[in-house]
């Protein structure tokens, strides 16, 4: 028996390990599609920021954001604010079985969780891609990884007041990317629009990226990544209950993400005459992100539907965004945002647990939590050491003047 246990506790331990690699590897996703949807001369700049990004956040939330959001509390609306990860799970504890016994390593669990943390701050880099100052992101992205994102995150994941109303939310549509999304909103507004994309007499004008085949790279790593975003929050793999459970979660996310494609290229044929490739794509992460909320319980069928009307909703609401002039040059605040409000509340289409007054709770409490604090930390860097480029740099682009290189120089003879 001592042996089944300590086999048991292996195998979760290392499909852990290996969920979070591959959400780990969504890292590269968004540096991918993010590179591909800017123009070439700010590609370097959003890769820095990227890769960036991540070491953050391990940092911080190593630091203090993993015991803000996991440490024990007395309050649910008020986490400890320790520091460092809790110590590593003993034998005794392992083999003493029963509820409450650990079945995975504690270090297991905090690289999971991590990664996650990295996917929020991912989302809002897109967002205010092409004018903003490099070290204000970043600054913006220890506050973000080390404080806004735990808080929330406690009060769900952690055992906090959202959990106690019935809020759910399996894999972080709201936890994670309408999380991300509210703080790319908040810096939206507080940074402006690009140079050139609104017109005096309010039309939108394009400003295509750059490299439309790194944009579809990097939507197949992010499609790829997910099946351990959301089938690793399934948290056990080690009986066949769980082993089921898992193959479920990955068939309904992949049929979700399947139903956004087609949902969003119809949509876009319907309205522009043409197939937009964009939209496609976005179309796509809508159905990945609606379905996350919720990706075991509905049927294959019923998650393709719930990512088809992912994928439409990005669509208008893209459209709906540069019509209010909130430029937004990946669309992150649509995919991760608008899509991610409808994740949580399809969740009461299949799970027998969640309430239209819970989901709105949680939707509401994370989006305020979120938006209104970020927009206080976006204006304080603002007045600090400013958040935009000057129009000089912002004409030339980022690369030269943040990072002082080209991520596409021009080739030259000697």
């Amino acid at each position: 028996m001592e042996a089944i246990k300590e086999l048991s506790y292996a195998v979760d331990t290392f499909y852990f390990l290996i969920s979070g690699v591959l959400v780990m590897w969504m890292a590269a996703g968004f540096a991918m599609l993010e590179a591909g949807m800017v123009r070439a001369k700010n590609t370097a700049e959003i890769l820095i920021k990227n890769i960036s990004l991540f070491a953050i956040a391990c940092i911080m939330y190593m630091l203090v954001g993993y015991s803000i959001m996991y440490g024990s509390s007395d309050s649910s609306i008020i986490p400890n604010f320790g520091f460092l990860i809790k110590a590593e799970n003993d034998l005794a504890s392992v083999l003493a079985g029963g509820e409450g016994a650990p079945y995975y390593s504690v270090m297991s669990d905090f690289f999971f969780q991590v990664v996650f943390v990295a996917t929020a701050m991912s989302i809002v880099s897109g967002a205010v891609a092409e004018r903003m100052k490099l070290w204000a992101f970043l600054a913006f992205a220890v506050v973000m990884t080390g404080f806004i994102y735990p808080v929330q995150g406690f009060w769900k994941w952690g055992g906090g007041f959202l959990d106690a109303a019935g809020f759910q939310d399996f894999a972080g549509s709201g936890v994670v990317h309408m999380c991300g999304a509210a703080a790319a909103l908040a810096g939206v507004l507080v940074l402006g629009a690009r140079k050139g994309k609104y017109g005096k007499n309010g039309e939108v004008n394009a400003i295509p990226g750059a490299n439309m085949p790194l944009a579809t790279l990097g939507t197949f790593i992010l499609w790829m990544g997910w099946f351990g975003f959301n089938g690793g929050s399934e948290l056990k793999l080690s009986d066949v209950g769980e082993a089921n459970a898992v193959a479920q979660i990955f068939v309904n996310t992949n049929m979700a993400a399947a139903g956004g494609v087609i949902a969003a290229m119809i949509a876009a044929r319907l309205l522009f005459g043409k197939t937009d490739l964009t939209m496609a794509l976005n179309g796509a992460l809508a159905g990945l992100v609606a379905i996350t909320a919720e990706p075991l319980a509905p049927t294959p069928l019923l998650a393709t539907g719930i990512g088809a009307l992912g994928g439409i909703l990005v669509v208008f609401s893209i459209i709906a965004l540069d019509k209010l002039r909130l430029d937004d040059p990946v669309g992150a605040i649509s995919v991760h945002g608008v899509v991610g409000m409808w994740g949580l509340m399809a969740v009461v289409l299949s799970n027998t647990d969640a309430t239209v007054v819970g989901q709105l709770t949680g939707l509401v409490t994370i989006l305020v939590w979120t938006f209104v604090v970020s927009l206080i930390v976006w204006f304080l860097i603002k007045a600090i050491m400013g958040v935009r480029v000057s129009e000089e740099e912002e004409y030339a682009g980022v690369d030269i003047s943040e990072c002082g290189l080209e991520a596409y120089p021009e080739f030259t003879n000697k």
